[in-house]
């Protein structure tokens, strides 16, 4: 029996990619850089199958460039803002996603962030390389206090809620806004405040995304909210680049309106290494590393080969954002 055909988009850790070898004939794209449009287009043609990276746009037009016999798209990723879900909807697509196993580490990875900003940690090793420790001070590279603060989160999902977990550690009050998520059991245990946007950003010491991006959360942070927080706040984003407005940001932090920014992504992405952001001291950029641990990694890819393997046999994935594709 002649194997299903797919296209993997990039070099996927070795434990799920094994499987996909093992039952698919699978096309992966060998080089660091993502497929270019032309080349992804060329690759899906009559592929049953397609694991993308959330840098690959996956749209109408790649779903009929690869043709009729295209049964599953699977994401490596939990958020999935690159494909057209309607339009995969539209045909008959499931769309699988890689949600849960990353909570932690992410979460993990947020509040080192937020820690590295208070304390400044990156600009005293940039110091020391530098070759300017001369003594000690008593006023050098002063940073900020975590315990006791307050921690704004901005999104109460399975990460917001990771984020406000690891604060009770530190004693901090927690707010939290999400509109879907009001009454919520977990926060009432750990005594966190639901919050309208407004006074979470006017009160909230660190404030920390954990949003998806939609068209009502993009640059949910911009000019105006950074005018509303503290000129001691610090923010933190390991959610998508574009629920904040760049330019505002660069603005906040070079007039003093926010203290300091911590970024696993931006928007653009991959920022530029000659952007103006990174002319600024106040502000830690990382490259989208939140979910990079071994562990992590491993399980998104055997869930995403799972959701691919699944949607090749015609069966339920795993993970399904559009469970209504089988209604």
């Amino acid at each position: 029996m002649e194997k299903p055909k797919v296209f993997v988009t990039r070099l996927i850790p070795e434990a799920g990619l094994m499987q996909i070898q093992e039952y698919c004939n699978a096309v992966i794209w060998p080089e660091e850089l993502p497929p270019t449009r032309v080349q992804l287009l060329e690759r899906v043609k009559g592929v049953d199958g397609l694991l993308c990276l959330l840098t690959d746009p996956i749209d109408a037009e790649v779903m009929d460039t690869a043709g009729p016999h295209l049964k599953v798209i699977s994401n490596y990723a939990v958020g999935y803002d690159n494909i057209n879900v309607p339009a995969a909807t539209e045909r008959g697509i499931p769309v699988g996603n890689t949600p849960g196993v990353l909570t932690d580490t992410t979460a993990d990875f947020a509040f080192s962030l937020l820690m590295a900003a208070a304390r400044r940690v990156v600009e005293a090793d940039n110091f020391t390389r530098a070759g300017k420790w001369k003594t000690w001070g008593p006023k050098l590279l002063l940073g900020q206090d975590i315990t006791g603060a307050t921690l704004g989160i901005i999104g109460f999902g399975r990460i917001g809620k990771g984020m406000a977990k690891r604060a009770q550690g530190f004693d901090m009050r927690v707010l939290y806004y999400d509109p879907l998520c009001k009454d919520d059991a977990f926060a009432a245990e750990i005594g966190a405040e639901c919050v309208d946007l407004d006074e979470l950003l006017a009160e909230s010491d660190y404030v920390s995304l954990h949003v998806p991006l939609t068209d009502a959360t993009r640059h949910i942070l911009n000019a105006a909210a950074f005018e509303k927080m503290k000129t001691t706040a610090i923010l933190v984003n390991t959610a998508r680049g574009p629920v904040v407005d760049t330019n505002a940001l660069y603005d906040a932090l070079s007039s003093g309106a926010i203290a300091y920014a911590a970024l696993d992504v931006t928007d653009p992405e991959p920022l530029p290494g000659d952007h103006k952001l990174l002319e600024l001291e106040n502000v830690i950029v990382v490259p989208h590393i939140a979910s990079a641990s071994v562990t992590a990694r491993g399980k998104m890819s055997t869930m995403a080969a799972a959701n691919l393997i699944a949607g090749l046999k015609g069966e339920k994935l795993p993970n399904c954002v559009n469970p209504e594709v089988y209604a």
